[in-house]
């Protein structure tokens, strides 16, 4: 156990090492010029769709309200981890105190979370609306969109703050070093030199609440979606029905796929590479792939978005 290292005097003065990418110096370069592209991309894109949902009377429904919900979060999202990757990357690694490390564990925890809540709402969403059309708008009203959004976004927090209540109770190592690109939480637990296994516990029955369960509803929620589509006797209706799900579900799987391997269901052989590869799924490319599925997928958005920036033009 770690908890047996545990120095007698501890320093006041506590420091991660973040490792980030090891890669050879000649790919420095265009690693860094990769993800500087990433995020630039990731980051117009949602503002875009920010923009165009805004500026479009037609598009204020509720299927686009949350979806510029999920491009507002996804701009904070990447920008918690890819900034300070891009710093590691020129610096060769990142020092961060205890304090940013743990604070930048909280900021992308949290919202990490309130993404799961989000697509799961998101999902409900499109129940309401292919299982029952005709009561959708008394159903998905105004006030419950609001409702919805409020709490997702105030829930989102909780479960990061119990974790970090369970942080502040524990006490670290001096320097540490974390074979990864970002302060990720069961990184940081190994370098407690104190008894951390009730914080592991905790971590891993969050994580089973804020992921396996909105997981579940979603998988319930298409169930229902896919037999309704089924019934509709017009083919391209039940396209544009298929259409308008395949997007959402695809990020579905992704995201929560990443989510629920690294962090519900990790194997001991799980090498730190692998999980530097997963985790780019739901850190980096998800939140990039999302502007570009649900713009590409849906065409009343992608002609809204034309409109929008000729009229800006």
């Amino acid at each position: 156990m770690n908890y047996s290292k545990c120095p007698d005097n501890l320093s006041n003065v506590k420091e991660f090492y973040i490792l980030g990418f090891q890669n050879p110096p000649a790919l420095t370069s265009f690693v860094f010029l990769l993800f500087c592209a990433i995020y630039t991309v990731t980051v117009t894109g949602n503002i875009l769709i920010i923009f165009t949902v805004s500026m479009n009377n037609c598009l204020h429904l509720p299927m686009y309200f949350f979806l510029c919900n999920l491009s507002f979060l996804e701009i904070w999202y990447v920008t918690t981890t890819i900034p300070a990757m891009l710093g590691g990357l020129v610096t060769r690694g990142n020092t961060f105190s205890l304090t940013s490390c743990i604070s930048q564990w909280y900021l992308f925890a949290s919202l990490a979370v309130i993404e799961c809540f989000l697509l799961t709402v998101m999902s409900y969403d499109r129940y309401l609306a292919i299982c029952y059309p005709l009561r959708y708008s008394t159903l998905m009203g105004q006030r419950l969109c609001l409702q919805l959004t409020v709490s997702m976004w105030i829930l989102g927090f909780i479960p990061s703050t119990i974790t970090l209540l369970f942080l502040c109770h524990l006490q670290f190592f001096d320097h540490n070093e974390i074979d990864h690109f970002f302060c990720d939480i069961m990184l940081i637990l190994k370098s407690v030199c104190s008894d951390a296994s009730s914080a592991e516990s905790e971590v891993f029955l969050l994580s089973l609440f804020v992921t396996a369960i909105p997981f579940f509803c979603i998988i319930v929620s298409y169930a229902h979606i896919i037999t309704a589509i089924i019934k509709i006797p017009s083919t391209i209706g039940r396209h544009k029905a298929f259409s308008t799900c395949s997007s959402h579900l695809a990020v579905v799987m992704m995201y929560f796929g990443t989510m629920i391997t690294l962090y519900v269901a990790p194997t001991e052989d799980q090498s730190l590479n692998l999980n530097k590869a997963l985790s780019l799924l739901y850190t980096v490319a998800t939140p990039m792939l999302n502007p570009i599925i649900y713009t590409l997928r849906n065409k009343d958005i992608l002609e809204a978005m034309r409109k929008t920036i000729r009229k800006w033009m």
